[in-house]
């Protein structure tokens, strides 16, 4: 369920109770929330999953991003969750990891990593940059 993307950072579908212990079992140090409230019946409550997180020590943060696109105070956010957790593994999520693992790109684009880079390691974990990829390589211009 857990999709790696790099050596610190994993996207998934939206979590329940049960997966804040599998993230626990892989050292998963932070739960990054990507997914706004009640966007879904379905879906576990942030507050649900920020408890289990906290009783797992396991740090949450809540970025949402609604189907409206990313801002840059979004994108500013996940970057500086990515450099609050430090080496410590990182589990982002929303509905399908999609808007999560750009939220990433972006970040990492924005930290001047090479947008190549970027698209490849999300497509190494099954996702595609292209909606966004103009954005990423203007992101990662300006950070140089």
């Amino acid at each position: 369920m857990f999709r790696k993307i790099d050596d610190k950072t994993y996207a998934s579908p939206q979590i329940g109770i049960a997966e804040v212990a599998y993230a626990k079992a892989l050292g998963i140090g932070m739960i990054i929330n990507n997914r706004p409230e009640d966007e879904s019946d379905d879906q576990t409550p942030g507050a649900d999953i920020e408890a289990a997180a906290q009783a797992a020590s396991i740090a949450y943060i809540a970025i949402p991003v609604s189907h409206a696109g990313f801002s840059m105070p979004q994108v500013e956010a996940m970057q500086q969750a990515l450099a609050q957790a430090g080496d410590t593994p990182v589990l982002a999520y929303c509905r399908s990891g999609t808007r999560s693992t750009l939220l990433w790109a972006l970040a990492q684009a924005r930290s001047g990593m090479n947008p190549d880079e970027i698209a490849s390691k999300a497509a190494d974990a099954g996702y595609d940059i292209s909606p966004i990829r103009a954005t990423v390589d203007m992101l990662a211009t300006q950070a140089n």
